[in-house]
């Protein structure tokens, strides 16, 4: 997810996806009355702007309570139809009070359950639910399908209208009809919504290793990813496991950043093809300071966007071991952009493409060695994955060998 005054990554929660569109006036003679050439776009058809016009004169002047008419409302309702005609799931209007929320969200801190969801083959899913919420605690995990919010059908829904019901003030309840994964029956789910505090990691550093637990790409994952390890290395570790199971993403920056801590200066880390022959590439930038040890990756269908591209960029350039299963495949491209009035918008803009050209969006990650997760053995203490991947570490630690092309 890429996200500043010029560009975010992506999500949640996801990200911005339409250059900017505004109207001048509310009343009166429009700049947009006149045909449009489209001519620009390759396309011999005008764009008749004066079908918006006459459909808004006509609500000024025939609907029945127009006295009581929410103009400004009018006007976020075009623009959100606008965005929803992308056919994207990832393009959203955000009206003023919801572009706050969104924002807040990217911080670290919000009301809700504590889950990241998108929008996989038509069905709204779970891509990961956040440490220690209570989503987690509810028991939802990746991959699970959620068919309704409270009573409302969420194919009835955009992601957007569906992350909004989803939300609400901590201390209510919201009631999820989930079907879980590899199950055949739904089942409701009640979960009371809490204060949402996102965590960013946590770090173990025992029998010669470190091992990382990275939860989010948020703003405080760089610096916090920074200091665990310099940690690491006054203990003198020999290896790390890096953890980016369940990690939905975040900023793109913090993907480049922490890739720059395994890759020689220049590297690159990922391309952004926009199409049409138009790339942005991005490259490591160092320290360089974990180059040449032993890395081994767990990835799942929970890790999503900059995951996704840190664990790409890492297995392309041969400096990691990825263990676990497919990753999501969120590999979009989003722009936020404010629209003034508090409101903004973000719209997809490009692709994701891994340094060896792989795409990632909707085809994922595959890791080295698939290890399938077993509830069961989680619910008994035992972590399957985790631990093959220690096993995979100490293999390369006891070689004296460095993960290398």
């Amino acid at each position: 997810m890429k996200h500043s005054s010029k560009y975010f990554i992506v999500f949640f929660i996801l990200l911005a996806f339409l250059g900017g569109f505004g109207i001048g006036r509310l009343s009166g003679e429009s700049p947009f009355k006149k045909s449009l050439s489209n001519t620009e776009l390759g396309k011999p058809a005008t764009l008749d702007f004066s079908l918006f016009w006459d459909a808004w004169n006509l609500i000024e002047t025939k609907f029945v309570d127009r006295s009581n008419l929410n103009k400004q409302a009018m006007i976020f309702g075009a623009i959100d139809g606008l965005a929803k005609s992308l056919g994207d799931p990832y393009s959203v209007f955000f009206n003023p009070k919801d572009a706050k929320d969104f924002s807040e969200e990217l911080k670290g801190a919000f009301d809700g359950i504590g889950v990241e969801i998108g929008n996989q083959d038509g069905t709204l899913t779970v891509i990961a639910p956040l440490e220690g919420t209570p989503a987690q605690k509810s028991g939802l995990g990746a991959g699970d399908k959620i068919l309704k919010v409270d009573e409302k059908t969420t194919a009835d829904l955009t992601l957007d209208e569906a992350i909004s019901k989803i939300k609400g003030p901590s201390g209510s309840e919201v009631v999820l009809t989930v079907l879980k994964k590899g199950e055949k029956k739904p089942q409701e789910i009640k979960i009371t919504r809490d204060k949402i505090e996102v965590p960013v990691l946590k770090t173990e550093i025992k029998d010669g290793y470190a091992y990382i637990q990275l939860f989010s790409f948020n703003d405080k994952a760089g610096e916090e990813f920074k200091k665990a390890v310099a940690g690491a290395l006054d203990k003198k570790i020999k290896g790390v496991v890096l953890d980016l199971r369940n990690n939905p993403g975040g900023y793109l920056e913090g993907a480049v950043e922490l890739a720059g801590w395994f890759l020689n200066e220049g590297d690159l880390v990922v391309t952004e093809d926009y199409g049409n022959g138009k790339q942005i590439i991005h490259k490591a930038y160092g320290p360089s300071k974990l180059l040449g040890y032993p890395l081994v990756i767990l990835i799942n269908e929970g890790s999503a966007s900059a995951s996704e591209i840190l664990a790409g960029a890492l297995k392309d350039h041969g400096k990691a071991k990825l263990v676990g299963e497919k990753s999501f495949g969120k590999g979009s491209v989003q722009q936020l952009e404010e629209l003034g009035s508090g409101a903004s918008i973000k719209i997809t803009i490009a692709k994701w493409l891994t340094p060896s050209g792989h795409s990632i969006d909707k085809q994922g990650i595959v890791p080295d060695e698939e290890v399938k997760f077993s509830a069961e053995n989680y619910a008994a203490g035992k972590d399957d994955q985790k631990e093959r991947a220690i096993e995979i570490l100490h293999q390369l630690i006891n070689a004296g060998q460095s993960v290398k092309n």
